[in-house]
């Protein structure tokens, strides 16, 4: 039997003419998301494109890339417009690209990135223009559909937590046409009433749900805004242009009202321990100042000069009783002293001696005479005798050789 034998360049070559005559080929739009991206040093880029059943080889020549937007990377979901064709060296298909547009999410990503950019050059996200959220609030106001799972949460979270606080509502469209113009006049008119804090937000959704909180009008507002603002748009894995405006971001309606409500129950158990702090510290007080006042007492009793005199006069007693003692001893010494001189006085005394037959003789100058020498004939002399005196003339002087002791 004979058969054809063909050569691959032929049969590639026939394949690629299928594929250049079929029209629906030639221009043709693909959905799917971007893998292995890479951009060449020629400009040229080389990309797949795939879903959740196939992929597909494409290419972007240099030439066509002046009509994109945006940079190309992995995981972006895309629509790309070309022409489906044989690449004969590789032997396989692939999409020559002319044009590449973001689809759904991937259009809006873009959008959200550009203008989180521009505010961000703007000065929107500056910590240092934010205004603190303040700790007890009277009043409360709330930016959000007036039905709905939010509102409720929220009302429920602020009546268990403080039910003295007034919410204000001010229902806004949270999606579709005309949202960003409600919710941007719902915070200006919040600010109007001065309320104490505004929250701004709504349940979770996918990005176009939650479109509103990423247009410019409503950043504005906020950005604008005298009062501080919460937003809490979504769930915690949520992020909009309004979250990074806000004063503040919470990562869901009921966390924003708890963050915004002080827990008056905590609040009321603070109060009690502080009073009971305060009692504690007074009674410590008091007692200090008790010991501190019974030490001044003391040292007033020790320094009070009634006390110096009344010392003072002991003093004195004890120096007078001392003297006293003193004196009567020293006395007592002198009497003592006194009756020993006055016995030696009375062992020498002349009186003594005359009382035993002895006599006192003095001359007519009432001076004593001890010695026969001091007589001659004539003079005149005194005897001083035990119980008298005789007045006599010396007839006679008569000197003896022995003298008597």
């Amino acid at each position: 039997m004979n058969r054809k034998v063909y050569t691959v360049s032929s049969v590639t070559q026939y394949i690629k003419n299928m594929f250049m005559n079929e029209y629906a080929l030639s221009v043709v739009f693909v959905k799917g998301e971007i893998s292995n991206c890479k951009y060449h040093s020629s400009g040229h880029i080389y990309f797949t494109i795939k879903d959740e059943g196939a992929q597909m080889s494409c290419v972007m020549f240099r030439g066509d890339r002046r009509g994109l937007d945006f940079a190309m990377e992995n995981g972006q979901e895309v629509v790309v417009g070309g022409t489906i064709n044989v690449y004969e060296r590789d032997g396989k298909y692939q999409l020559y690209a002319k044009k590449i547009v973001l689809s759904g999410d991937g259009i809006l990503a873009e959008r959200y990135e550009k203008l989180k950019e521009q505010l961000k050059s703007r000065g929107y996200f500056d910590e240092d223009r934010k205004l603190p959220i303040p700790k007890y609030v009277r009043t409360v106001g709330i930016v959000t559909a007036k039905t709905g799972a939010a509102l409720r949460d929220m009302m429920n979270i602020c009546a268990r937590r403080n039910p003295y606080v007034q919410l204000i509502l001010y229902p806004a469209k949270v999606q579709g046409e005309g949202a960003k113009e409600t919710i941007a006049e719902g915070i200006r008119c919040l600010d109007e009433k001065k309320v104490d804090v505004i929250i701004v937000g709504r349940g979770g959704g996918s990005i176009e749900d939650l479109w509103a909180f990423n247009e410019e009008a409503v950043a504005n507002a906020i950005f604008e805004c005298r009062t501080p603002v919460i937003s809490a748009v979504g769930h915690e894995t949520d992020f909009t242009i309004s979250d990074f405006v806000a004063d503040l971001r919470a990562p869901t309606p009921s966390a924003a009202m708890e963050l915004a409500v002080y827990d008056v129950g905590q609040a009321l158990d603070r109060l009690s321990d502080y009073k009971d702090r305060l009692a504690r510290g007074m009674l410590l007080r008091m007692e200090q100042y008790s010991d501190r006042l019974e030490q001044m007492e003391y040292r007033l009793k020790i320094f009070n000069p009634q006390n110096r005199i009344r010392d003072q006069r002991q003093y004195l007693t004890d120096m007078e009783d001392k003297m006293i003692r003193m004196m009567e001893k020293i006395l007592t010494e002198k009497k003592h002293e006194f009756a020993m001189l006055t016995s030696r006085l009375d062992s020498v005394s002349p009186l003594k001696k005359m009382e035993s037959g002895y006599a006192y003789i003095t001359d007519d100058r009432d001076r004593r005479v001890d010695s026969v020498k001091q007589l001659k004939r004539g003079d005149s002399v005194r005897i001083a005798m035990k119980d008298g005196t005789v007045v006599t003339t010396v007839d006679e002087v008569i000197e003896t050789r022995e003298t008597w002791n």
